[in-house]
């Protein structure tokens, strides 16, 4: 009988056994959030995207090539320096960064000319801009970078890839 009494005036938590349930929940949130590491996910979804960018690049390249008859798209040759791709036709950077590369001039070489009969616009809706857009890339730059050796390999490559890594592509 007492004992029923004691347990009727106890209705709530003590302080102790509050703070303890919450000490508890907040190292188990602490612990979640480590583990998920939210902003290492970020980087990684962005170097994702500039990989599969590099490669619908390329890949348009490559389309466009094998139906002009193995013709480069209008601005591409066989030995030619690396050029930023852009949409403008002027304004981009000399040096790409993270890359370490000097660009043969400052003419951002836009593929997706209408006046071109070689030119990739049937094979892209838009020219793919770094993730970063205008944060990094001034106006006009996309970000991404091609060249074509001596032997015809067409090289693109993501210039804003995160932890300094270059992204490139070659065939």
């Amino acid at each position: 009988m007492i004992y029923l009494a004691l347990m009727k005036n106890r209705r709530a938590f003590t302080l102790i056994e509050l703070l303890l349930t919450v000490g508890i929940i907040s190292l188990l949130a602490v612990a979640v959030f480590v583990a998920l590491n939210p902003s290492k996910r970020l980087l990684d979804t962005k170097n994702a995207r500039r990989t599969t960018d590099v490669d619908t690049i390329l890949s348009a390249i490559h389309q466009s090539i094998v139906d002009n008859r193995g013709n480069y798209p209008t601005g591409l040759s066989a030995g030619m320096l690396e050029r930023q791709l852009g949409t403008a036709g002027s304004g981009c950077s000399t040096t790409l960064a993270n890359c370490n590369v000097t660009i043969a001039n400052d003419a951002c070489l836009n593929l997706m000319l209408v006046a071109s009969a070689q030119d990739l616009l049937p094979y892209l809706a838009a020219m793919p801009v770094d993730p970063d857009g205008t944060a990094v890339w001034p106006s006009g730059e996309t970000g991404y970078s091609v060249v074509v050796n001596s032997d015809g390999i067409v090289t693109v490559r993501a210039c804003g890839a995160e932890g300094g890594a270059s992204i490139a592509a070659s065939r």
